[in-house]
């Protein structure tokens, strides 16, 4: 590919290098005129596409969705099938097809599929990496361009695009006390977090979703034998795959609900129907996950937080399955009587020479009671609501009036086109958001296939802007002053 000098080409800046970010630079990167773009990409690891979910090394971290359903390009399901076939994984790991013939590999090897994908990109010059975090992002005076500031020096830019990985879990308040307590474990996927957990160590894991059931599977792994007790306030555990995978089943598109009353109406309906036809619950869901932007789109503001509030938990547990290695391990914990989990609320905790003391009270009962572990993991999963206050970049936009969380704390708003919307209610036209930061306005955005198809629809927005902003041999023009690096 014959580049244009870096002056003279469109500057695309996308914050965050995990699967949002990596996805909207692999399909920027194949638009019909490449060679009008620069695309940096800043990420602090060294590998672009693997992001938190994607760069774990631990084997019994797999992804929870068959392979046959994850793909960067959403109009060819079947292109990390084809790829992980060819990739020699599978020889490796023959543990990974289970037995209904549907593939669960490690994460770590999606992260080498979408790695793989970007390399001839990155080789070409087309795609940049930055390794290193975003530190602060400022606008010209005139608003034209952006400056993104790293460890690594400041980067010019036309276009930024916030793909920002998930905030760290949040500490829920009963537990800061334990924050200096050598057992107490705030990042769940901190390399080698989980080393210093003994065989024989009492654990209890905050939390009871996708993470937690990571955490199980690591530590059994491991070769831990010790009681695990998983606490939640529902005490719901994540759902597991059907042996048979089934098509999507039944319709919540062409009469959208109005409430969150009238949608879960409507999925007890679907899910009865479902039973009648002999078809597992799991297609439902599915057609949900499908549907689930016009369901949103449906549903006034108050009804959305209504269903934020009310209902998420129970559509995390339904729709985040986990996969069915996974699963084994925690019915055959269960089954052991080294594993249970329970719905109760934390009351308060102590660091006690070592041993952990943690207060909580039981759903439904009004006494208190205390438990001492070993080690306490904390997998209360992403603090959405804090992601303006924790990460730098995005707290430096916030300050500036250029995003602002939106009205259900799931993100940042943005309009339907995925520009952030500032202080002043205005769509930032050169400022977008892809990803999970997004869900406010689009409903499920935490899915692979919907990520995929975000990325692919921003790419699409940021294409159309080629056409808008000035021409490339206008930036070029203004290169010398308007251009801190390239």
């Amino acid at each position: 590919m014959n580049l244009l000098p870096p002056s003279l080409r469109m500057r695309v800046a996308i914050i965050g290098g995990g699967f949002s970010g990596a996805a909207v630079a692999w399909h920027l990167a194949q638009l019909h005129r490449p060679e009008r773009i620069s695309i940096s990409v800043i990420e602090p690891r060294p590998l672009l596409g693997g992001g938190l979910a994607y760069s774990s090394e631990e084997p019994s971290h797999r992804v929870n969705v068959p392979a046959v359903r994850m793909s960067m390009a959403p109009d060819d399901p079947q292109h990390f099938a084809r790829w992980l076939t060819g990739s020699g994984e599978l020889e490796h790991d023959p543990d990974a097809i289970w037995k209904n013939g549907d593939a669960f590999p490690r994460r770590r090897v999606f992260g080498r599929y979408v790695a793989e994908h970007l390399a001839p990109y990155l080789s070409s010059g087309l795609v940049r990496h930055l390794e290193g975090p975003a530190i602060r992002v400022t606008r010209e005076t005139d608003g034209a361009g952006w400056t993104v500031h790293t460890s690594s020096g400041p980067v010019a830019a036309d276009i930024v695009v916030l793909a920002a990985t998930h905030p760290r879990p949040g500490v829920p308040n009963a537990l800061a006390s334990l924050t200096e307590a050598p057992g107490f474990i705030a990042d769940p996927y901190a390399s080698a977090a989980l080393s210093g957990i003994g065989p024989d160590a009492s654990v209890l894991i905050v939390g009871s979703g996708l993470t937690s059931a990571d955490m199980v599977a690591e530590l059994d792994r491991r070769g831990h034998r010790g009681r695990i007790l998983t606490l939640s306030r529902h005490g719901l555990r994540s759902r597991g795959h059907p042996d048979v995978r089934g098509e999507p089943f039944g319709d919540f598109a062409s009469a959208p609900a109005m409430t969150a009353l009238g949608l879960l109406r409507t999925i007890r309906a679907m899910l009865a129907a479902a039973r009648a036809a002999n078809v597992n619950w799991q297609s439902v869901f599915d057609q949900l996950r499908l549907q689930g932007p016009v369901l949103w789109a449906a549903l006034a503001p108050p009804e959305r937080a209504r269903l934020v509030r009310q209902l998420r938990v129970f559509w995390d547990v339904h729709r985040f399955r986990i996969a069915p290695q996974v699963a084994a391990v925690l019915d055959r914990r269960h089954a052991t009587g080294t594993f249970a989990t329970i719905a109760a609320r934390l009351v308060a905790s102590n660091d006690e020479d070592g041993s952990l003391a943690v207060s909580f009270q039981r759903r439904g009962q009004t006494r208190i009671e205390t438990a001492r572990f070993d080690a306490v993991i904390n997998t209360t999963g992403p603090a959405h609501g804090q992601a303006l206050q924790l990460n730098p970049a995005l707290n430096s936009l916030a300050e500036g009036g250029l995003i602002r969380t939106d009205q259900y704390g799931l993100g940042i708003e943005t309009s339907l086109d995925s520009r952030a919307i500032g202080l002043d209610g205005e769509a930032v036209a050169t400022l977008l958001v892809a990803g999970p930061l997004a869900r406010g306005t689009f409903g499920e955005l935490m899915g692979l296939p919907e990520v995929a198809r975000h990325a692919q629809a921003v790419a699409v927005e940021i294409a159309k802007l080629l056409a808008t902003l000035p021409s490339a041999q206008a930036i070029g023009a203004n290169a010398a002053h308007r251009s801190l690096a390239s």
